[in-house]
């Protein structure tokens, strides 16, 4: 293992310490595990499956997506639209800070932390292919482990409010993010529909896909 492999084994591992301490616990087949530990467990593997060829930062602001977030809890800001994005903003520069501290703790660059912590609050989305890239990877994990989870907590929504949030989703991601999204082992149900969602933004995604950075 080269020294660059070696400080990013060291990185990763760091990242899921830091996540073992979450008090949320969920059963797996392999059993417990820490809520956001298996979380950024899950966003590596699918980076891997559709990105291979990302970079060591790419692949440390996507473990440290969501990195010790429980530390920011969603009750502490107020219900609503504007009061879940400023949650949702506090948290993402929560999680760069973190994994700075952990990054230049093992010997990694100021500029490197800084690129890590740029990714992970998603700046320059639809301008940054790295951005994206994380963009695509966090919709993906959505859907794959925790969309079904959304639909029995939302029961009351009917299927229309559900596309309109799906669509809203696939907005944000690019036509390599929607392709690897079609191809997600989903439920019948979730398979439509992220395909009426798909099929009802049909035109702004045209637009988009011919700006994408894939």
């Amino acid at each position: 293992m080269s020294a660059s492999q070696s400080r990013l084994a060291a990185t990763l591992k760091a990242i899921d310490a830091a996540n073992a301490e979450d008090p949320r616990k969920v059963e797996t087949r392999d059993g417990e595990a820490a809520f956001e530990e298996l979380y950024a467990r899950r966003m590596s593997e699918t980076l891997a499956r559709v990105y291979p060829e990302a970079s060591n930062l790419l692949q440390i602001a996507v473990r440290a997506q969501h990195l010790r977030r429980w530390e920011i809890p969603r009750a502490n800001f107020p219900e609503g639209r504007q009061g879940y994005n400023d949650w949702r903003k506090t948290c993402r520069a929560h999680h760069a800070e973190r994994a700075g501290a952990i990054m230049r703790g093992l010997g990694w660059s100021e500029d490197e932390a800084a690129r890590v912590g740029a990714l992970i609050r998603k700046e320059r989305l639809k301008k940054d292919p790295e951005s994206q890239a994380l963009e695509n990877v966090a919709a993906l994990v959505f859907l794959e482990h925790y969309f079904d989870d959304f639909l029995e907590k939302y029961q009351g929504y009917d299927d229309e409010k559900i596309v309109d949030i799906l669509g809203k989703t696939l907005c944000k991601m690019s036509p390599r993010g929607h392709a690897a999204a079609l191809a997600l082992p989903l439920t019948p149900r979730g398979q439509a529909l992220v395909a009426k969602a798909l099929e009802r933004e049909a035109a702004a995604l045209a637009r988009l896909a011919e700006v994408a950075v894939d």
